[in-house]
């Protein structure tokens, strides 16, 4: 299993983390070098905290690494509740080996500061 290491701190941001996955589903995040926009789901898959699976073959990986920060937009599931763009950081990138998660990565999440969204117009 290829592991790249990550900050300790994360594991005391791990009640933050919880409170994310109760109430939101998804990050949505637009890359500066590309312009692309991606949507994962929100995991919870390890003692570490929050992340997002992503499949080895998946363009997103050539653009993170770990350290990076990227404004993330967090999305209630079925609108409900508004989003908030959060500035994440890419606390590790780990390939997962065993079955159901062969052939994708997990990306783990650090948040870092927050903005509200306005859901209204």
């Amino acid at each position: 299993m290829k592991t790249n290491s990550h900050n300790n701190s994360s594991l005391d941001r791990r009640p933050e983390s919880r409170t994310i996955l109760d109430r939101y589903y998804s990050v949505e995040f637009r890359l500066q070098e590309t312009g692309n926009v991606y949507q994962f789901k929100l995991r919870d898959m390890s003692s570490k905290g929050l992340g997002i699976l992503v499949s080895k073959d998946s363009a997103v990986l050539k653009h993170l690494t770990v350290g990076d920060t990227v404004d993330m937009k967090y999305i209630p599931p079925e609108s409900a509740g508004s989003s908030e763009s959060l500035k994440t950081q890419i606390a590790h990138i780990t390939q997962k080996d065993e079955e159901p998660f062969k052939g994708h990565f997990l990306i783990g999440l650090l948040i870092t500061e927050r903005e509200i969204i306005d859901p209204s117009p």
